[in-house]
């Protein structure tokens, strides 16, 4: 590579200091040993206790402690990865032909490097898993054909081995990628890794675990941005990077919000996990005190951090003492923390103090009845990940809308009233009486799917939020880093948008998924599971958006696609989506049957019929957005063709209507060579 694609010849980076590479490596080491420290300790506290409540035979105390402690080095790891890459993404700006400048380069670097640490204790914790699991010494679990089969049959050693196939995946797109545009979507990739795990273990079983499993994946996303912007900030520090202090200060915003989201699913989380006059009396509780007094320390140094250290940098940019002191200590409690949180994890919760049911065994909770119009218009449970998602999106796209208002311009109030209801149709979706009765009937489920994937993304298509975000937001200005403005315009037109906004991918993702999910065998095997409806709600959610996006959306777009191309994917699309309806209601096999029967709803018995309803819904929900859609259509031709005529007259009028007299110019001739022929 010659130094002028080599990020690390870039020439406004500053000589580095010597052994600082050094000094992060030891903080590193350290972190490392204090997790998995930690959590060994932890557990020893808890361990016997496990097993006995569980009938496990005792696998030794190779499995005992080396397991915790695994699996610290493998969460502080993951941290790390997602951390550096959100560095390399957003802390740091690339060159300007594009390559990662030298900080950037780094902590990708650093990322893959970290992912090949993740990916090789995420290899050890599955046979450790299955060794904790059935009792066998650790040696014996290791032979790789029985790991391999085992891990089939154990939630967990069957994450961890997803996890390793991830990961892998991630390391080498580290190693290889050199230009900032890959950044974020190594980003996405590394937050992807953490959910295999996370939907899975304590907060994924018991009562209330639809609860807990959503608060667990937030909480973990917080924690993993948080810590791992950390040390990537503090290793930027060490080698006296360039723009050290423009990362401090939005490592500081996402330290704040983080913070915000791990103490509210920390409470949420232990709420449903510990009773209140539990919360001292037993292991499980105590460890949770402690890991809300860690958390509250490192609140107080982050607040000091951003009362002294940033300050400090923008009086001096070199002056980094303060950062790089309480970086570091920030680091190691929060390194600590980690190996509480393991062996949290570890440590079995308070025994539930009543027999739950087999709904709630499997679903989270208690259903009073049938669904009636008043339970699901009243009974609502609060869905933490899209109740949450809709919210916030409501909320950025107000600030936005006022923004512009304070400065004086105008925003349309229909594009205002279409995200809003967009965001109020995802909420009652996936947190009414709709999104409480889903896991448990095909045809409410159906229902959910229609709204996610038909209703909210047209309103939300509509809503123009990219075009209100470039207004809003300020441009970064010349000579200065890249920021949220230049972000949003680099994710619109990158080659990714591109591919994926050409009418035949975007239609082929929204009909397809349909079809793969009910008649692939897909929603059959995975009905029961909680991360797997979540994943779900998220696919109808973005495949409907892209979709939409496409044939009606005014934001701008990485292609510009024909009006009759709009129509022809609408109509396209629709008799897909009919025969998909006809084909539910034609089954004889009900799909998820093994799962609806497990719920023991004596209600919901002909199970058969309610998935032919669900058919129906699925048939007849077609022609709402049709109308929808073809109205929005019509309605943006018109004011199309009025700018058109607009346009028009005021070329017209700038040049005292030339085109028009060089006409009219062109036909007085016509006429008059026509007069001398006739003599």
């Amino acid at each position: 590579m010659s130094s002028s694609q080599d990020p690390s010849a870039s020439s406004g980076v500053e000589v580095n200091r010597a052994g600082s590479g050094g000094t992060f490596a030891v903080v590193a080491a350290m972190g490392v040993a204090v997790s998995a420290v930690v959590a060994a300790l932890v557990v020893g506290l808890s361990a016997s206790q496990a097993l006995t409540l569980l009938g496990i035979p005792d696998p030794g105390p190779l499995t005992t402690y080396g397991l915790p402690a695994v699996r610290a080095v493998a969460d502080l790891a993951a941290a790390l990865t997602v951390g550096s890459l959100m560095f390399a993404a957003f802390f740091v700006p690339p060159q300007e032909n594009g390559l990662l400048d030298v900080g950037g380069f780094r902590a990708l670097r650093r990322a893959g490097n970290f992912a090949l640490v993740w990916a090789g204790a995420s290899a050890l914790l599955v046979p450790l898993t299955l060794s904790d699991t059935t009792g066998q010494p650790f040696l014996d679990s290791l032979r790789p054909e029985a790991v391999w089969r085992a891990a089939d049959q154990v939630d967990v050693a069957g994450s961890w081995r997803l996890t390793i196939l991830f990961v892998a995946v991630l390391a080498i797109g580290c190693r290889v990628a050199l230009r900032w545009g890959w950044t974020p979507v190594l980003l996405w990739g590394s937050v992807i890794c953490l959910l295999p795990v996370a939907l899975t273990g304590h907060s994924a079983a018991g009562g209330s675990h639809d609860v807990a499993t959503n608060s667990l994946i937030l909480h973990l996303l917080a924690a993993c941005f948080w810590v791992g912007g950390l040390f990537a900030v503090l290793a930027y520090a060490l080698r006296d990077g360039k723009y050290t202090g423009l990362a401090t200060r939005r490592f500081s915003k996402v330290a704040t919000i983080s913070f915000a989201v791990i103490a509210i699913s920390g409470v949420i989380n232990a709420w449903v996990r510990v009773p209140a006059d539990e919360l001292f009396a037993t292991t499980y509780g105590r460890l949770v005190v402690a890991k809300a007094v860690a958390l509250a320390m490192l609140g107080v140094i982050g607040f000091l951090q951003r009362q002294r250290a940033i300050p400090a940098l923008e009086k001096d940019p070199k002056d980094r003492g303060a950062l790089i002191r309480f970086a570091g200590v920030e680091a190691l409690i929060f390194a600590a923390t980690i190996g509480l949180a393991v062996g949290l994890g570890r440590t079995p919760p308070p025994e539930l103090r009543t027999v739950p049911t087999p709904a709630e065994v499997e679903i989270g909770y208690n259903l009073a009845g049938p669904p009636t119009v008043a339970r699901i218009a009243f009974d609502w449970r609060f869905d933490l990940i899209f109740g949450t998602l809709a919210i916030v999106l409501a909320v950025l796209y107000l600030r936005g809308v006022v923004r512009l208002r304070r400065r004086g311009d105008a925003w349309p109030v229909g594009r205002t009233i279409a995200w809003m209801s967009g965001c109020l149709v995802l909420l009652v979706a996936t947190s009414s009486g709709i999104g409480r009765y889903a896991p448990a009937m095909f045809s409410m489920h159906m229902v959910q799917h229609m709204m996610l994937s038909m209703l909210a993304p047209i309103l939300f298509a509509l809503g123009g939020p990219v075009l209100l975000a470039l207004r809003a937001i300020a441009p970064a200005g010349k000579q200065q880093p890249p920021g949220p403005r230049e972000w949003i315009l680099a994710a619109v037109h990158n080659p990714v948008s591109r591919f994926m906004t050409q009418p035949v991918v975007a239609s082929v993702f929204f009909v397809a998924g349909f079809y793969a999910l009910y008649l692939g065998g897909i929603f059959d095997k995975y009905v029961g599971s909680h991360g797997a409806h979540l994943i779900m709600n998220a696919h109808f959610l973005l495949s409907g958006y892209l979709f939409y996006w496409v044939v009606i959306g005014i934001d701008p777009k990485p292609r510009q696609v024909e009006p009759l191309t709009k129509v022809g994917m609408v109509f396209g699309s629709l008799p897909f989506h009919a025969f998909f309806g006809i084909a539910l209601m034609s089954m004889n096999t009900v799909l998820g049957g093994w799962f609806y029967r497990s719920l023991g709803l004596g209600w919901n018995g002909n199970l058969l019929d309610d998935q032919h309803t669900g058919g129906s819904l699925a048939w007849a929900s077609g022609e709402i957005p049709l109308v929808v859609v073809m109205l929005a259509l019509l309605i943006q031709w018109s004011r199309s063709d009025n700018r058109l005529a607009t346009r028009l007259d005021r070329a017209a009028d700038r040049d005292d209507d030339a085109e028009l007299a060089a006409y009219n110019n062109m036909y007085a001739e016509l006429a008059r060579r026509d007069r001398e022929v006739r003599k």
